[in-house]
């Protein structure tokens, strides 16, 4: 099996250190193309007004001056010769991507991109909570190759990504994994927080508040809260079926004017 990794965080993060050895647990045919610089929050954007730069590190891992998915479309049309990749990993992120977080997730864009060219992706992120007593990224290197393969075998449909999400807990406490729907939070978690630098000009940080939820069971964010991990099976297809139907009766047809 080819596999193709990519993460939001960069080309030197530690959780592309943790991917690659979940990875090699699966295959000895692994590619890297993951960005020079970090792209946390960069979702699906593709680099157009700027050249996109590739350095090979080494053979079969390249650092792209872009973003995930400028990574995974270059890597699968221009940089890997042959057969395309049979699966694309992104991740594993430097913590959790749940909830409405998925849509800014430039790891779950990576595993989207795979899903546009043909290729079955995952994305990875592993929760670091300090006060949960986690070890880095130890539970997603424990269970990561277990899951992916049971993942594989099963197979899902071509216009469906999965979302995997790793708890912060000690590896011999996790004992569950559950199948999830995305959900989204109660509690209003980014916020900017207002600085001023050394000529008195304001600036601003972006960044997330650890304000807990109180999700439905059966969600992404209840799974990782209570310790489990989390498989959630997304998809782009951003149409609210239900209003769809409840307004074609009364706005389609003759276009009103007003």
């Amino acid at each position: 099996m080819r596999i193709l990794l990519t993460n939001d965080d960069g080309i030197h993060a530690e959780g592309l250190v943790a991917l690659e050895t979940i990875a090699r647990a699966l295959s000895d045919d692994v590619w890297i193309s993951a960005p020079e610089y970090e792209q946390s929050g960069a979702g699906r954007a593709l680099t157009l007004s700027d050249p996109v730069r590739v350095r090979e590190l080494d053979p079969r891992r390249f650092a792209v001056t872009g973003t995930p998915t400028d990574c995974v479309m270059l890597a699968v049309r221009e940089l890997i010769p042959g057969s395309k990749p049979d699966l694309v990993l992104s991740g594993v992120n430097r913590g959790a991507n749940l909830a409405e977080d998925v849509t800014m997730s430039g790891t779950v864009a990576g595993a989207l991109e795979a899903m546009a060219l043909g290729i079955p992706g995952i994305a990875l992120s592993q929760a670091f909570w300090p006060d949960r007593g986690g070890k880095g990224y130890e539970p997603a290197e424990e269970f990561g190759p277990g899951i992916i393969k049971r993942l594989v075998e099963l197979g899902w449909p071509a216009d469906v990504v999965m979302n995997i999400n790793f708890p912060s807990s000690p590896v011999d406490v996790i004992t569950e994994v559950e199948v999830t729907r995305q959900t989204f939070r109660d509690a209003h978690v980014r916020h900017a927080e207002k600085r001023t630098d050394l000529r008195e000009r304001d600036y601003y940080w972006m960044g997330f508040k650890g304000e807990p939820s109180k999700p439905a069971p059966g969600t992404d964010l209840l799974a990782i809260y209570e310790g489990r991990i989390s498989v959630t099976p997304l998809h782009i297809d951003l149409t609210h079926h239900e209003t769809v139907h409840r307004l074609k009766g009364v706005l389609g047809g003759v276009p009103p004017r007003a």
